[in-house]
């Protein structure tokens, strides 16, 4: 045995015998470049989860967001005003009072302009549209593929018992029940837009107490940059939608189309729905002069509202707008497919001044005029 444990070899072999094999820690695993990997897929997987629930909790409740956000962005455009009353004295309530008398009259005047206008020019436009319908349908008869008499009647029966049908009673229904929350929403907006004008500056200060230091100048940063963008692009756009409406209302009023000033009008409202709500605005102009005046009428009309925007795009907006709220074209139509999706129509009109938003809290994120490290700009290397 003695000569055994003498034998170098015979050491090196126990010793390897006898001694403990190393044990990784169990969190090494996550260490690799396979484990960061699936650690960066956990955390994807845990931020869609929560963007997931907090969109479902909006949809769940747009009879309060919607209202809560359109206020806030009222509240933002309407903040100079606000400010500039409240410097010279005027008290807090009697300043909001005031500001909510200004929107309503407008609103209330828009509307009654569009009214009194479809009232004055509905019989007129009904017998062209009857005339120009009447002689499309005979202009599709022409064609070899045509449908006979027989199918328009049978199409026109169909419509007649669908409206007639329980489904059409059921729709009329739901009609009534959107409007009712229409109503209400409406109220509400009203409501939470006095507040957000008399106590703005309080709620957003108590909004921040838990914030300190640094944190708390980055979050005052971020709401003074919200609010500066969500004004000025309310006031921008509906600048440029108040120019756009009255270069279209000249011309429809010069091509004699029938119904100018609701479409004008409605070339306002679409305004704000960037790039689609122009084009819309220009198809409903042209049907209308198409069934009042023909197809020439019809042309000159886009051509006006093509020259309109091509002007406004170009000149006016950049003014306006300015470059610092100026997003991409792509960044716009990916905003309004998802505003569209989620909120339908006040979704689209949302989405942008939204993006806007948190394009500029990206943008004063490390300080004043200094983005986020991500969204700075390389700067080139020097050869």
């Amino acid at each position: 045995m003695g000569l055994f444990r003498n034998d170098p070899q015979r050491v090196v072999l126990d010793s390897h015998d006898v001694e403990p094999k190393a044990t990784q820690p169990p969190w090494s695993l996550w260490a690799d470049g396979f484990g960061k990997l699936g650690i960066r897929a956990i955390q994807i997987i845990v931020v869609v989860a929560v963007v997931g629930g907090i969109i479902f909790a909006l949809q769940f409740l747009t009879l309060v967001t919607i209202p809560l956000t359109i206020a806030l962005i009222l509240a933002c455009a309407f903040a100079p005003v606000m400010g500039w009353m409240r410097r010279r004295g005027v008290p807090a309530v009697l300043a909001t009072v005031l500001t909510l008398l200004a929107i309503t009259l407008i609103l209330t005047g828009i509307g009654w302009l569009i009214v009194w206008a479809v009232r004055d020019q509905w019989d007129e436009l009904y017998d062209q549209a009857v005339d120009g319908i009447q002689d499309v349908i005979a202009w599709v008869q022409t064609l070899p593929f045509a449908p006979t008499q027989e199918q328009l009647d049978g199409w026109l029966e169909g419509v007649l018992d669908f409206i007639t049908s329980a489904q059409f009673g059921s729709g009329a229904l739901a009609g009534v029940s959107a409007i009712t929350n229409f109503v209400t929403g409406f109220v509400l907006m009203v409501t939470i837009l006095f507040f957000f004008l008399k106590d703005g500056p309080q709620m957003w200060e108590f909004v921040l107490r838990p914030f300190r230091g640094s944190n708390y100048m980055r979050a005052r940063r971020i709401g003074d940059k919200t609010v500066g963008v969500l004004g000025s692009y309310v006031r921008g756009t509906a600048t440029v939608a108040l120019v756009d409406a009255v270069g279209i209302l000249i011309g429809l009023l010069i091509l004699q189309v029938p119904l100018a000033i609701p479409l004008s009008v409605l070339v306002f409202l679409l305004a704000f729905i960037p790039i689609v709500g122009a084009t819309l605005a220009g198809i409903i102009a042209a049907l209308v002069a198409l069934v009042a005046n023909g197809w020439v009428n019809a042309l000159l009309v886009v051509g006006v509202v093509v020259l309109v925007n091509q002007l406004e795009g170009n000149f006016l907006q950049p003014v306006l707008m300015g470059r610092s709220m100026k997003l991409h074209a792509f960044v716009i139509l990916v905003a309004l497919t998802v505003g569209t999706v989620l909120g339908g129509i006040v979704g689209a009109v949302l989405a942008v001044p939204i993006a806007a938003a948190a394009w500029g809290a990206v943008q004063v994120w490390d300080g004043v005029d200094l983005p986020a490290r991500w969204a700075r700009p390389k700067r080139p290397v020097a050869g």
